[in-house]
Order: C-alpha cells, then sequence, then structure tokens
C-alpha cells in the first residue's frame, strides 16, 4: 500500500496495532486520540485514508462524516464501532462512510478495505443534510449484534434503504422482521411519512388496496406474513402495485415461510412473489448467530433497569445455558425470558437454577422456514443457504474470505455440540469426531469455544 492513513481511536493498543501493521504495509501513519486533532489533520489536507472510532472523548466520528466530506470531498473514511447495533451501520451509511467495521475487527480485512480506498479515492457526495436527523432516531433497536450474519444484515438494510425497491424480509417467528422493516422506513428519505401494517383482513374487500394507498399516502407499506394472505388478496396486492396512484409508496413483506415452496404448491402468486423480491433480507434465527445472545442479554437487562426493574447480572453459568438453548421463539423469547428472571431473581445475580426454571426442557426444533424436511441432506441444506447467502448480496460479491468463514460457521457448532454431547471431555469428543487431541485443541482456542465439565447428554 501506498499513501497516508489518519487512525483516530481512543484506545492506545488499536492505535499501536493499526499504526504498526499500516507502516509495514507501507504506509505513513498519523494516529490520535482527538477528534479535534484528526479535523485539524483533514483541514491541513493530510491523509488519503481515514480509519476512525465512533465514540471519542472530544465529541462522535459520526458527526464529523459531514464535515470532512465538506472539507475533503472523496476522502474516504472507515468507521469502526464498538456499538455494534443497526443504528450504527446505518448512520455510516447515511453519512456516506467508505466503509464500515464492528469491534472487535479482523486486522487482515481492516487492511484489505484499506488498501481498496486507497486504490479507489471515489468522491463521496457530501452529507450535511443528514446531520440534523440523527437525535430523533430511536436508539433502542433490540437489533443488536456483532456476529458476521448481522453485520451482514446491516450493511444490506444500509445499502437498500434510500432505493425504491420492494424488500422481502424472511426469518423464523421472533427473530425481528418487522423491526428491520421499520427500521428500513425510519432511517430512510420516507422517514417523515406514514408506516402502515397491512394484514389479511385489510384486504378482504375490493376497496382494501384504495384505502391502503390513502392511509399510506407515499410512505412504507409492509404486509405482515405475506405467505398467509390468500390468493385473492394476493392479487390485489398484485394491481395495488402495478398502479399505486400518485403517491407511490416504498412496498415490504414479511414471512416466515417459504415462499418458493408455497409458489410451487400453488399458495403464492408467481407474479407477486417476484414483484416483492427486489430485495430479499433474511434475518437470522438466534441459533445462528449464538455469539451474540450475551450481548442480547445484557441489553435487555438493561433495557429492564432503564424501565425501573431491579438492577441485574447473569452468573457466567447462565450464559453458556442460554447458548446452549436452541431458541425456537427467538429473540423475542430471550426478551420475555429476560424480563421475567428480572422480575423473579431473588439476588443481584441471577442464578443458573433461575434460568432452568424459567426455559424448562429443551424443545423440539422443527424445520427452518419450511425449506426442508428430516430426511435432507445435510449437504443439501448447506448448498440451499450458500445459494441465499449469494443472493442477499445481489449482483455483489460477497467480502473476501469466504472460504475461512464458511469453515468457522460449521466447525464452530460443530465442535460446540461434540463437547456438549462429550460432557466437555475433551479426549471423548477428539475420538468423537476422528481428530487429534491436539488439533481439537487448537481448534477450541482459535474459535474461541468456551469448554465446560459436566455430565454428558449423549
Amino acid at each position: 500500500m501506498d499513501g497516508t492513513v489518519l487512525v483516530a481511536d481512543d484506545d492506545r493498543t488499536i492505535r499501536t496495532v493499526l499504526t504498526q501493521a499500516l507502516t509495514r504495509a507501507g504506509c505513513k501513519v498519523h494516529a490520535t486520540s482527538s477528534l479535534t486533532t484528526l479535523m485539524r489533520w483533514v483541514a491541513e489536507g493530510k491523509g488519503d485514508v481515514v480509519i476512525s472510532d465512533v465514540m471519542m472523548p472530544d465529541g462522535n466520528g459520526l458527526e464529523m462524516l459531514p464535515k470532512i466530506a465538506q472539507d475533503r470531498p472523496g476522502l474516504p473514511v472507515i468507521v469502526i464501532s464498538a456499538q455494534n447495533t443497526i443504528m450504527t451501520a446505518i448512520q455510516a451509511a447515511e453519512a456516506e462512510a467508505y466503509d464500515y467495521l464492528p469491534k472487535p475487527f479482523d486486522l487482515p480485512d481492516l487492511m484489505k478495505r484499506t488498501a481498496r480506498a486507497l486504490e479507489s479515492r471515489r468522491r463521496v457526495a457530501p452529507a450535511a443534510t443528514q446531520a440534523g436527523h440523527t437525535n430523533d432516531r430511536p436508539d433502542d433497536l433490540p437489533l443488536v449484534g456483532r456476529t458476521p450474519a448481522m453485520q451482514a444484515l446491516y450493511r444490506l438494510v444500509a445499502r437498500v434503504m434510500n432505493t425504491d425497491l420492494p424488500v422481502l424480509i424472511s426469518g423464523e417467528s421472533g427473530t425481528g422482521k418487522s423491526l428491520i422493516a421499520r427500521a428500513i422506513h425510519d432511517f430512510s428519505d420516507r422517514r417523515t411519512l406514514p408506516f402502515v401494517t397491512v394484514t389479511a383482513s385489510d384486504l378482504q374487500d375490493i376497496e382494501g388496496p384504495a384505502r391502503v394507498l390513502a392511509r399510506v399516502k407515499g410512505g412504507s407499506v409492509l404486509f405482515d406474513e405475506i405467505g398467509d394472505i390468500d390468493l385473492e388478496s394476493q392479487a390485489r396486492i398484485v394491481r395495488m402495485m402495478d398502479s399505486p396512484g400518485d403517491h407511490v409508496p416504498r412496498f415490504m413483506a414479511t414471512s416466515q415461510s417459504n415462499l418458493g415452496q408455497a409458489m410451487e404448491q400453488g399458495r403464492m402468486r408467481q407474479d407477486l412473489y417476484y414483484r416483492l423480491g427486489g430485495a430479499t433480507l433474511e434475518v437470522p434465527s438466534l441459533r445462528e448467530r449464538v455469539d451474540d445472545i450475551p450481548l442480547l442479554a445484557e441489553h435487555f437487562l438493561f433495557r429492564s433497569e432503564n424501565d425501573g426493574a431491579p438492577k441485574r447480572r447473569l452468573a457466567r453459568a447462565c450464559v453458556e445455558l442460554m447458548r446452549a438453548y436452541s431458541w425456537p421463539g427467538n429473540v423475542r423469547q430471550l426478551e420475555n425470558a429476560i424480563r421475567r428472571l428480572v422480575l423473579t431473581s431473588r439476588a443481584d445475580e441471577i442464578t443458573r437454577a433461575e434460568v432452568e426454571a424459567v426455559l424448562g426442557n429443551q424443545p423440539e426444533m422443527e424445520p427452518v422456514l419450511g425449506g426442508g424436511n428430516d430426511t435432507e441432506k445435510l449437504s443439501a441444506s448447506v448448498n440451499r443457504h450458500l445459494r441465499r447467502y449469494f443472493d442477499l448480496h445481489g449482483n455483489m460479491l460477497p467480502p473476501p474470505g469466504l472460504y475461512g468463514r464458511i469453515l468457522r460457521e460449521v466447525e464452530g457448532p460443530l465442535l460446540e455440540i461434540a463437547l456438549e454431547a462429550t460432557g466437555g471431555n475433551q479426549a471423548k469428543c477428539a475420538d468423537l469426531l476422528g481428530i487429534n487431541r491436539n488439533t481439537l485443541r487448537k481448534k477450541i482456542t482459535d474459535l474461541d469455544i468456551r469448554v465446560t465439565r459436566r455430565r454428558k447428554l449423549m
């Protein structure tokens, strides 16, 4: 790499690591813990790329982006943040940051993104008009997560929110599909217009679509659980989308069923399916992002405390139990469980026994999104999920390093389940998997898997 990189972060370790890595790569680096210093450097014309944290001692890095764009049009800014929420990702996109990475970030990935930023020198349009809308937006969206699945979802939401493409949001019950739709509206150019949720009952008569359009007034309309709407009402939706009148709304839909399968079975109109599929977002289940469970639990504990409930914390054993639970009700079930635990716990620290009492027995799992059956081969399931992952990126390729990320996604659950099944006995687990014990230990360390010795389950 060749160029000058300005690094702004209040964490001395991060500044040191980035300075060393970028210098070894051939860059000149100016590092600071002050936004004021960063802005002075920018105004003086220093730097070809900026890497900035969001929360700094003397201000908010996101709020500086419009000023940077005004002073230095085309200067790429890579935002890094420990605030791993959808709001952070969306605000970074709205302020036209060149890129956004959550902390903790992968250093090789950040280096590659910095290299691309240095090569591009692309012109970024000023975003000063966005600054006035920041303070009146909700900051308590329970769309929290630092796992790759959630970060990919955040980026897709940021990419589609200010387009006019219809959006189809799929996912199991309780994953937050409606919240995603609401976030797309609240952070879009239509935020001042109505957001209308439509169910099957709103479309039962021929005048239903006209009433919906009159209510939405060019805002956003969400068809809740589109797969549950009858074929006659689906035909009315098609006509509504084809002739929306003078004020064209943004069309969105949610579904927890497999609409492709429903279309094959004649329960979903083909023309409606393809009209709604302008952009498809899949919200991962909680089982697919267990590393977010501690973060979500802390979020709900903090929210309960703000609502006037007693202050509570989870014992370490509670978090391990929650990670092993299957959560058929997903994030909504976790939220309700935390609320109940906050109110029923006898002490400040919630115990494992109390969590066990609330969660009960591990429920039987059903096929996800109706997309498979009990006899589906693992290879077929992996093929289906990978194709969906590529489809989510539209005409763009996923970020580099896909092979390693996919292997981690498969290896992590496999090792966790095998360790749980063998009661945390690594010798038995290695024998079960057919690998060397030293290999198992290395993978446990690399994948940051917690090992707990307990009575084996199988």
